[in-house]
């Protein structure tokens, strides 16, 4: 009989997912980013299209709606529509990196229970969001739930970093 201590010590450690992008400079303050196939443009000029820190703030709350309507979905209450406001507050100091995030939430869908959908947004910025999870512990992250049309109360937290 083996020793479950013996197999888990021969057991490999999960190999890293790795995600791969490009960026290719188009002149001025212009890129187009993305995987072979799939580019968008940044424009650090914020002339044609979403910054950089934009776009980062696109990722996370793209990332977190993903999660919030694919668990209120396993639950058997599907999401009807689903928008989101989102504020970035940055040092005025270079670098200007992210001090907190405030992050409105409408959530619209039959049977959805205001429960429910806050423990999703929960679960999402702490536990399954990727975006969320690669940001620093120290900034401070501001969400409010709107469902269907009703105003609930803001959650504060620190984005949670795995260990």
């Amino acid at each position: 009989m083996t020793n479950p201590a013996d197999t888990e010590a021969l057991t490999p450690p999960p190999k890293p997912v790795i995600t791969r992008s490009r960026a290719t400079w188009l002149g001025d303050r212009r890129f187009d980013a993305g995987p072979q196939g799939r580019t968008h443009r940044i424009d650090a000029g914020a002339q044609e299209a979403p910054g950089p820190v934009e776009t980062l703030l696109n990722a996370l709350v793209t990332c977190s709606a993903l999660d919030i309507i694919d668990i209120l979905a396993k639950r058997r209450t599907p999401v009807e529509t689903f928008s989101a406001e989102i504020t970035g507050h940055r040092r005025p100091e270079f670098p200007r990196r992210l001090l907190r995030v405030e992050i409105e939430l409408h959530v619209d869908g039959i049977g959805i229970e205001r429960e429910h959908a806050e423990r999703a947004v929960q679960l999402s910025f702490e536990r399954y969001c990727s975006v969320a999870g690669s940001f620093a512990p120290d900034i401070v992250l501001e969400t409010r739930l709107i469902l269907n049309g009703e105003q609930g109360s803001v959650v504060r937290q620190s984005i949670w970093t795995a260990g």
